[in-house]
C-alpha cells in the first residue's frame, strides 16, 4: 500500500514537470535575454514553500555566475526594499499568483523601475498580469491527496528554476574554472569557515556617525555607502547602536517630518547583535538567518567597531571578497 502511494506521488510529480516542456515558449527566451542584459542582480521573492524554492534558486544562481539574493516580501515592506535598484530584476514565485504579501510589493517594485518576472501556475492571476514576463509553471494536479499541500507545484517551480540557472550558465559561458573560483576548495563549508575579518568592510567603507550627530547626518551617511544602515559610535568610540533603512521608515510613519528633530538615541536600535573579527563567516550567516537581518557590526573585545558585514558579502555576490579587494 505504502509503496503504491509513493510510486503514485513520483508519477504525479514527474507528470507535472513533463507538462512544462510543451508550454515553454518565447517568454523563456525573453527572460534569459533580460537577465543577461542586466547589470544588476536577480532578486528572488516568495512566501512559504515558494520562498524555499526561491532560496534554492538564489543559491544555484550565485554558484553558477548570476548574482542573486533572496528578498523576503514581509521584510521588504519594512525596509529591505531599499536593497532593490532599477538595474536589478525582480523574480516572484507564487503558484496561485494571489499571494498578498508578494503582490503588495509589485507597485513599489514597478516604481523603482525594476522589471518583474513571475513563475506562477495561474496565468490570469494578479501576479501574472502585473509582470513583464510570466512563466507558466502550472501542473495538472498536486500529489497531495487533499490537493492542499504544495507538492507537484513546488517540484515544477524548482525544475523551471533549474532550467533557468542552467541556460544562464551556458549563455554566460560559465566554465569549471569559474565554478572553482566561486567554490574555493570545492566546498561551501570551507568558504564559510573563513574568518569575518577577511570579508568585512573596513575603514572609510564603514557607515558610522557620532551619537551626538543629528538625524540628517545619519541619513546622509546611510546614503553615502548605500548599505542600508549606519552604526552609531559613543564618546568612547564604542558601538552604541544602529539605524537601518527599516528603522527610518517605521519612525517616519510615527513622527513624520518631526523625525529630523529627534535625537539619534531615540531612533537607533541600541546594543545590536555583533560578532568579533575572528569569528567564522558561518557564524555570521547563522545570526543573519536566525534573526532575519542583513547587516552585522563587527567589534573588537573593547566594543569598538572593526568593520561591518553585509549578507551580500557572504553569499549574495557569488564570491568572497578578501580585505575589500
Amino acid at each position: 500500500m505504502s509503496l503504491d502511494q509513493a510510486r503514485n506521488v513520483l508519477k504525479i510529480e514527474a507528470e507535472g514537470i513533463l507538462s512544462l516542456i510543451d508550454r515553454l515558449d518565447e517568454r523563456f527566451n525573453e527572460m534569459v535575454n533580460l537577465i543577461c542584459r542586466s547589470t544588476g542582480r536577480v532578486i528572488v521573492a516568495g512566501i512559504g514553500k515558494s520562498g524555499i524554492v526561491g532560496r534554492k534558486l538564489v543559491a544555484t544562481l550565485n554558484s553558477t555566475g548570476t548574482r542573486s539574493f533572496f528578498l523576503h516580501p514581509v521584510e521588504a515592506m519594512h525596509g529591505d526594499l531599499g536593497m532593490v535598484g532599477a538595474d536589478d530584476i525582480f523574480l516572484a514565485l507564487s503558484n496561485s499568483g494571489e499571494t498578498d504579501e508578494l503582490n503588495i510589493l509589485l507597485a513599489s517594485i514597478r516604481g523603482i523601475g525594476c522589471p518583474i518576472i513571475a513563475f506562477t501556475g495561474n496565468s490570469r492571476s494578479t501576479l501574472a498580469t502585473h509582470s513583464d514576463i510570466a512563466i507558466d509553471v502550472a501542473v495538472p494536479r498536486e500529489a497531495c491527496p487533499l490537493g492542499l499541500a504544495p507538492t507537484a507545484s513546488t517540484t515544477a517551480q524548482l525544475a523551471m528554476a533549474d532550467a533557468l540557472a542552467v541556460v544562464l550558465l551556458n549563455r554566460k559561458r560559465f566554465n569549471s574554472s569559474d565554478f572553482k573560483r566561486v567554490h574555493p576548495g570545492g566546498s561551501l563549508g570551507q568558504r564559510l569557515a573563513r574568518q569575518v575579518r577577511q570579508i568585512m568592510l573596513t575603514g572609510p567603507r564603514i557607515p558610522q556617525i557620532s551619537i551626538d550627530a543629528d538625524m540628517s547626518d545619519a541619513i546622509a551617511e546611510i546614503n553615502r555607502l548605500e548599505l542600508g544602515a549606519v552604526l552609531i559610535i559613543d564618546c568612547h568610540e564604542r558601538l552604541a547602536g544602529i539605524i537601518t533603512d527599516g528603522d527610518l521608515r517605521r519612525q517616519l510613519t510615527c513622527y513624520g517630518p518631526d523625525l529630523f528633530t529627534r535625537s539619534i538615541t531615540e531612533i537607533m536600535t541600541p546594543a545590536p547583535r555583533t560578532l568579533h573579527p575572528e569569528s567564522a563567516a558561518y557564524d555570521a550567516l547563522n545570526i543573519m538567518e536566525t534573526h532575519e537581518i542583513t547587516i552585522l557590526p563587527i567589534v573588537d573585545i573593547h566594543g569598538k567597531v572593526s568593520g561591518i558585514l553585509h549578507l551580500h558579502d557572504i553569499l549574495g555576490k557569488g564570491e568572497f571578497k578578501f580585505n575589500g579587494n
